[in-house]
């Protein structure tokens, strides 16, 4: 069973950064696509970013793109979420998921971190 944990959330300012790590309890997620998700308060979970095993494919939502990074360290079992500008709208729980390369969903995710974007 994969175990991913999440760090790196708090309260930070408008304009301000962000680091986000997962790191995952297995090596076997060296093979397998990442995701970084996100639900705030009263809405749905959303996709953020996400990255292919050997990092040749990312993909970022549009309320993200230019300012968010995803990357990934296959020699740690981690992946990243470098944020920068943040602005209010960002404010959620922040969730890494694991996605094998034999299924078509997210399987394993972490437990979350919170990120309030505040003045």
């Amino acid at each position: 069973q994969v175990q991913l944990v999440e760090s790196g959330g708090g309260l930070v300012q408008p304009g301000g950064s962000l680091r986000l790590s997962c790191v995952a309890s297995e090596r076997t997620v060296s093979t397998y696509t990442m995701g970084w998700f996100r639900q705030a308060l009263g809405k749905e979970r959303d996709v953020v970013a996400t990255i292919t095993w050997n990092a040749g494919n990312t993909y970022y939502a549009d309320s993200v793109k230019g300012r968010f990074t995803i990357s990934r360290d296959n020699a740690k079992n981690t992946v990243y979420l470098q944020m920068n500008n943040l602005k209010p709208e960002d404010t959620a729980v922040y969730y890494c998921a694991a996605r094998p390369l034999y299924r078509s969903d997210y399987t394993y995710w972490g437990q979350g971190t919170q990120v309030t974007v505040s003045s």
